[in-house]
């Protein structure tokens, strides 16, 4: 995955949180799902301001939803095997993948995957 398409998929997932506000690194930690680029990472955040999927003010985020949201039916594809969660690092055997338009985000465990998109 190149540079760009990163970036649409970090902006993507920002714009599907299930949450309204959360810290910078909160925010960080979810798009640490896509990259752990410093410099990827603060233009995901650029961008996604730019486009107002989010606002910042000083060491918070507010989403805007306006109705976007991960639907787990058709969104989340389950898949078994032997994965690495993209987010704890821990062996799973049944990975969660999310599709976006700019791309697929995962694999992610059960609770790891809710984490992501602010449902837990």
């Amino acid at each position: 995955m190149d540079r760009s398409e990163r970036v649409e998929l970090g902006v993507e997932l920002l714009a599907h949180l299930e949450t309204d506000d959360l810290s910078l690194s909160e925010a960080v930690d979810r798009i640490e799902t896509v990259t752990t680029n410093p410099s990827l990472t603060r233009e995901i955040l650029d961008t996604a301001e730019l486009r107002g999927v989010i606002d910042r003010d000083g060491g918070r985020i507010q989403t805007r939803r306006g109705g976007t949201f991960v639907r787990f039916e058709s969104q989340v594809v389950r898949r078994e095997g032997e994965f690495t969660c993209r987010r704890c690092g821990a062996g799973i055997s049944t990975g969660h993948f999310v599709r976006f338009d700019a791309g697929e985000l995962g694999p992610f465990g059960s609770s790891c995957i809710e984490k992501v998109l602010g449902r837990s």
